[in-house]
């Protein structure tokens, strides 16, 4: 793999960076021992910012995170988000989950775009044509309260409209406000295709709907009935499990008497429940058969409270729980999810005591028109009355409220339309069993077998006038039930009742809408242009390949998606699912406003830049939970100036364009085949191998959608291979006086891995990694549409592992300065013993060596046994047949360093006697806390340690005077 010739190059400059700028040791380097060849300054901005679009890092201090959306911009104008088929290769095809046309940016979108995004640039790097298709939803009860909100701030209530006003008025909010989510959606770096982006109620999408609606009821899977349903009053629709949220709160258990019909009045049964003024709703008491202290009343019947004499059977079944309350259990099946099923089994009739506003109605007698917990506290004060009133205590609650008001739920019997699923999920279950469909990460394949095994039947309907309207007519003057036309618009629908019905029939559609997650479970399919399966979209790029959302929507979105793209187009929409987690705050807390715990996404994209966000949300572990916290934003934003100033350097020390024959030198450098590698001097030999190590990694993990593991090594890499060992050790390349051919070498290599670093970082920080690539002076192409890293190149073990030699013996050396506090300025001598083997690659690298250790070049000596003054040296120990001896006299003044520690000595003593004293007292450990005691036991056993350490520090420098005496 050669360089590419430089274009674009700029004219040299008068300025140049401080040569040991990136240097962690830079303020030990004196010049007397080194020659540096001052190279003019090599400034490659005019080629970066030439569009007005980039700058570069040799005339800005750090990345300008403002910069980030005129790159985005820059992105979208030259048309890189669409899909390419110049390279060829399989579609790869990802629909995005569409957010609220209501909603702001939160932190789980920043997850979804960002992971979606890695997967997409990857791909499109790898040269496949590359869709990500955008979108939002209409977010029916979400956006009628939004509005009905405006409105009533204008004094206007939706009643006082018609339908047709009312969404009108919607949709004027909707194109003045419905742009918002997707602003900040492209904020986070999302490189979709905006020129496909969709609405749930758009015209093709809604085609779809009705189309789907009706190939559905055609095979007998659509039905109307009444069944119990989440029902919320203030809203007046019924609403989906998913917009159903339970919380634990403070509520009181009531105990009241049912006397027994034909008995006295010490006969009687007391039942225990949480909401009494349900039991104008009970058709039938309940104890468990096997509970001896109510058998005998079982087959007779109780009276109702307050229905002047109502009465209802008292039957036994296991369903009744016997430690809960008495053990006896009012059954209330129009307002009790539980007691619905069991009525049906059993086949009582079903009472409803309520109205569709939470009031109760007639069959309540005097409570009617009452609010639900109105009703409750005046029924409770009249069972007081009667004398039917046994206790309340407190009892806490798991309270079902609606996600969106806030209100109670109201388990309620209603007329809905449903879709029959067992048939859907039989399908959807056999696509992943087949392997047809893979589930990440596989243990949520179990919460998906268990929901579609257990499926219930689908209330599609919502009492609501925004969204799509359900396709069918009613025949006026007849059973709505029975006589119903199912069309695609109205037109057909008259046509098909006057065929059926004469040609004066009339007419109405049913006023419900469908519940918006009925049009979000055709979003792979409809978007691409079904039910027109000829469509140029439709054929190129269905089914999808990868599905990516939150772990907390699979079945609610994810697995109705499959159901019904099984159903409609014969096979699944997409091959993989891939599940996130929540993002919880630093204490692994979920983010709310009650906790005023919540993070901002545009806020933290402000201090911090989109990069480091992305980047911190990108390492966690597939379905697991993410805790983030302030202190890993301001790491990665470390992160992001390192890569500033790691391309700074290396822009700085690059010839000027000019400079033909240094370039040609450079370019000379091929890096793809094991002899070309075996050519480089061992640090460049070393990075490179590691660097195609990383390549084959890197890429591995990206396709198994490993991305924790991608930027955990790609950041190790960078941070702990590039930038602190072998930046630093280029230096010894670039700035010495001889070997010309080295320092290319060492140039070549630097933009060569680079450049490569750039690429496999670019779909975690896209706006960063495009700057720099654009200030590099081999572009040819924007880094979003650059050619993937190749894989499979050739490594070195064998330099890699004389390398890390080289980097124990520096390591040693360093920590044997900062045990003797040896100043960083001052450079010492040393010995280097090893084999004749090991001293030919170490002292072929003495000036690397000298440099990154604070040696004195002209005193580093290499040799195969210990120096004549090894007992006036420390003696270190690198690695197995490789050691070093420092002269003590260069790291210390031995005489103060005895005194120093003499005196140290004598106050860590007297430190240790008095902890020991302590301890030796019974009254201190036996009446002491515990914890006291053993953090004095802790001190202690530090304090003896170092007094052990300091020691043997004495005895040593001791020794040597006297050796030298």
């Amino acid at each position: 793999m050669a360089l590419s010739h430089p274009s674009l190059l700029s004219t040299c400059s008068v300025y140049r960076l401080n040569p040991i700028l990136f240097s962690r040791w830079r303020r030990g380097i004196q010049s007397s021992p080194w020659n540096f060849n001052r190279l003019r300054p090599r400034l490659f901005a005019v080629a970066a910012s030439e569009n007005g679009v980039f700058t570069s890092p040799e005339t800005a201090k750090s990345f300008d995170f403002t910069s980030e959306e005129r790159i985005y911009n820059w992105w979208e104008s030259q048309g890189y988000f669409k899909p390419s088929f110049v390279r060829g290769g399989d579609p790869f095809v990802v629909p995005m989950p569409p957010p609220n046309v209501t909603g702001s940016l939160h932190m789980g979108h920043a997850m979804f775009v960002t992971l979606e995004d890695i997967m997409v640039r990857y791909h499109r790097m790898k040269g496949r044509p590359t869709l990500w298709i955008p979108g939002t939803d209409h977010a029916g009860i979400a956006t009628q309260l939004v509005v009905e909100r405006m409105l009533a701030s204008e004094g206007i209530k939706r009643a006082e409209l018609s339908r047709d006003e009312f969404t009108r008025r919607v949709w004027e909010w909707k194109e003045k406000y419905g742009g918002a989510i997707t602003n900040q959606v492209r904020r986070l770096g999302a490189s979709c295709d905006w020129t496909r982006e969709h609405f749930t109620l758009d015209e093709q999408l809604s085609r779809a709907v009705v189309e789907a609606f009706i190939r559905l009821h055609d095979k007998g899977l659509i039905y109307q009935g009444s069944y119990m349903v989440n029902w919320s009053p203030s809203l007046q629709t019924a609403v989906s499990d998913l917009e159903v949220e339970y919380s634990e709160e403070p509520g009181t258990l009531y105990y009241f008497k049912y006397r027994i019909a034909g008995g006295s009045r010490s006969d009687y049964l007391t039942i225990a429940t949480t909401r009494p003024e349900t039991l104008f709703g009970d058709t039938a008491i309940a104890v468990h058969p096997e509970d001896d202290r109510y058998s005998k009343y079982v087959g007779g019947q109780a009276i109702v409270p307050m229905t002047f004499g109502r009465h209802v059977p008292i039957i036994s079944d296991r369903y009744v729980d016997k430690e809960f309350g008495t053990g006896v259990l009012k059954i209330s099946p129009g307002h009790d999810h539980n007691d619905y099923l069991l009525a049906r089994k059993l086949g009582l009739p079903i009472l409803n005591v309520m109205n569709k506003d939470g009031t109760l109605n007639e069959v309540a007698g005097l409570y009617c028109g009452l609010d639900r917990f109105e009703a409750r506290k005046k029924l409770w004060s009249d069972l007081e009355e009667t004398g039917l009133a046994v206790k309340k205590e407190p009892y806490t609650l798991r309270v079902p409220r609606s996600q969106r008001g806030g209100e109670v739920i109201e388990p309620l019997v209603s007329k809905q339309w449903f879709v029959t699923m067992e048939p859907l999920a039989e399908k959807a279950l056999k696509a992943v069993e087949e392997g047809k469909l893979a589930i990440l990460p596989e243990r949520f394949e179990k919460i998906y077998y268990h929901w579609l095994s257990n499926i219930k039947d689908w209330c599609i309907s919502r009492q609501l006038w925004w969204g799509h309207r359900i396709p069918v007519w009613y025949i006026e003057g007849r059973d709505s039930e029975e006589e119903y036309i199912v069309a695609r618009s109205s037109e057909e629908a008259l046509r098909k009742a006057r065929q059926k019905y004469g040609e004066g029939v009339e007419i109405h559609q049913d006023p419900d809408v469908l519940d918006t997650w009925f049009s979000s479970a055709l979003w792979p399919f409809s978007t691409l242009g079904w039910p027109d399966v000829s469509a140029e979209d439709f054929r190129r790029f269905y089914p999808t390949t990868v599905l990516e959302t939150g772990h907390d929507i699979l079945f609610f979105w994810v697995a109705r998606m499959v159901m019904m793209g099984i159903e409609f187009t014969g096979t699944v929409p997409f091959s993989n699912i891939y599940l996130h987690g929540l993002i919880r705050d630093s204490q692994g807390r979920k983010m709310s406003k009650t906790l005023g715990n919540v993070i901002d996404p545009l806020d933290t994209i402000k201090e911090f830049g989109t990069d480091a966000l992305r980047f911190t949300i990108s390492l966690g572990t597939a379905g697991q939970d993410l805790n983030l916290s302030t202190e890993r934003l301001t790491s990665n934003k470390a992160f992001t100036n390192k890569l500033w100033n790691a391309g700074k350097f290396i822009l700085q020390n690059l010839p000027c364009q000019s400079e033909s024959s240094a370039w040609e030198n450079i370019l000379a450098y091929k890096f793809d085949t094991e002899e070309s590698l075996l050519k480089l001097p061992l640090p460049e030999c070393w990075v490179v191998s590691k660097l195609h190590g990383l390549i084959d990694n890197v890429t591995s993990s990206y396709d198994k959608f490993f991305f924790g593991d991608v930027g955990r090594e790609i950041y190790d890499f960078f941070w702990g291979d590039f930038a602190d060992w072998y930046i630093e050790a280029s230096k010894a390349r670039l700035y010495h006086s001889e070997g010309h051919s080295v320092a290319s070498a060492a140039r070549a290599v630097l933009l060569y891995v680079f450049q490569n670093i750039l690429k496999m970082l670019h779909p975690f920080m896209p706006f960063v990694t495009e700057e720099l690539w654009q200030a590099l002076p081999q572009r040819k192409e924007a880094l979003i549409v650059s050619p993937w890293p190749e894989t499979s190149l050739p490594r070195h073990a064998s330099s890699i592992k004389k390398f890390e030699n080289v980097q124990s013996l520096i390591r040693a050396i360093r920590n044997a300065r900062a045990e003797y506090s040896v100043e960083p300025a001052k450079r010492i001598s040393a010995s280097i013993v090893a084999s004749i083997e090991v001293l030919q690659y170490i002292s072929m690298e003495k000036e690397v060596l000298a440099l990154l250790s604070k040696l004195d070049l002209q005193n580093v000596h290499f040799t195969d046994s210990p120096p004549g003054d090894a007992k006036q040296s420390v003696h270190l120990v690198a690695g197995e047949g490789l050691e070093a001896y420092l002269p003590l006299s260069d790291m210390v003044d031995i005489s103060a360093e005895v005194h120093r520690l003499s005196k140290r000595l004598c106050k860590m003593q007297s430190e240790y006697d008095a902890l020991v004293a302590r301890l030796s007292s019974p009254k201190f450990v036996e009446k002491a806390p515990e914890e006291v005691v053993r953090g004095v036991r802790e001190k202690a056993a530090e304090a003896e340690e170092k007094i052990t350490l300091t020691k043997n520090r004495l005895d040593f420098l001791e020794s040597t005077v006297l050796v030298a005496e």
